[in-house]
């Protein structure tokens, strides 16, 4: 049964594909919204979607009814559909307009090797020399310091060459790992980035995050987006976020903890929405151990 239904079979110009899931790795939508936010900014062209049917528990993950213009209604079932966007030279260093294939997608209940390799397969359809995945997990950072971004690679010649470290993370994972693995087995090259979110803010859309993300795959993938609007969208963000905060003096209290924390773990290393870890946790289990020194 054919799973892929392509839309425009066009012939590409072996675009890298950037990849989000909505679900557990998208801490604050953050993952999402910057592919979203990315996608709002560029010309895209549909390509391909993926069939739901196989993939989800339509229990838990529901369609939802949209009324048209016109008065009729609609359903709309959870999506994973395939993007070609189209970069403009201002955006890039030689001022060459170029190609990128965005995937924004919905993280399965069900099938999850299937899942995985239908985006293989669209991959090596694109012939795409990188695939990318965009996450963001729940931490105990704050929200008043840059966001902390980690990157990693499995293939150790791309580490080394985006300055990257080879994941040591064991545990569980989430759709985003197991298309990770999915790529490595088919020879594919991969990238993922991941934002660290609040975890007291755990309800609110983070596009201060969205914009870490945004800026760090630019870097991956030598790109200049302009970031002015998700810039202001993060200032207002924030300045919710505090007046949400001041409202309640314990969580000021543990913010403020967390700031000593995260200050005291960027004099050590330097600026942490620089740094590469070969793993989130590190970074984590670094600001859980201050706080459990600070309240002993």
């Amino acid at each position: 049964m054919t799973l892929i239904s392509w839309v425009d079979d066009s012939p590409r110009n072996r675009p890298a594909l950037v990849a989000a899931f909505t679900g557990w790795n998208d801490a604050g939508d953050a993952a999402s919204g910057a592919l979203a936010w990315l996608a709002s900014r560029w010309d895209t062209t549909e390509v391909a979607t993926l069939d739901p049917e196989p993939f989800y528990d339509f229990a838990d993950t529901r369609p939802r009814l949209h009324l048209e213009d016109d008065g009729s209604r609609s359903l709309i079932w959870p999506s994973n559909d395939l993007m070609a966007a189209t970069v403009t030279g201002a955006e890039t260093p030689d001022g060459a307009d170029t190609e990128l294939a965005l995937l924004v997608g919905t993280e399965p209940q069900l099938k999850w090797r299937t899942f995985a390799q239908q985006i293989v397969d669209m991959a090596q359809r694109l012939d795409s020399p990188l695939v990318v995945t965009l996450g963001a997990l729940l931490t105990d950072v704050p929200h008043t310091r840059p966001t902390p971004i980690y990157g990693s690679s499995d293939d150790p010649e791309m580490a080394a060459q985006l300055g990257l470290t080879p994941s040591s993370y064991e545990g569980p994972t989430g759709i985003v790992g197991v298309l990770h693995n999915a790529c490595a087995t088919a020879g594919l090259q991969t990238a993922s980035l991941w934002a660290a979110v609040p975890g007291y803010a755990s309800e609110i859309p983070s596009p201060k995050a969205s914009l870490a993300l945004v800026r760090r795959l630019g870097t991956l993938l030598d790109l200049s987006p302009d970031t002015s609007e998700l810039e202001e969208m993060a200032e207002s963000y924030e300045r919710h976020v505090s007046e949400l905060a001041d409202q309640a003096d314990e969580t000021s209290e543990y913010i403020a903890e967390l700031e000593s924390a995260y200050d005291r773990e960027t004099e050590e290393n330097g600026e942490i929405e620089e740094m590469r870890s070969t793993d989130p946790g590190e970074f984590v289990d670094q600001i859980e151990q201050f706080l459990r020194d600070q309240r002993s």
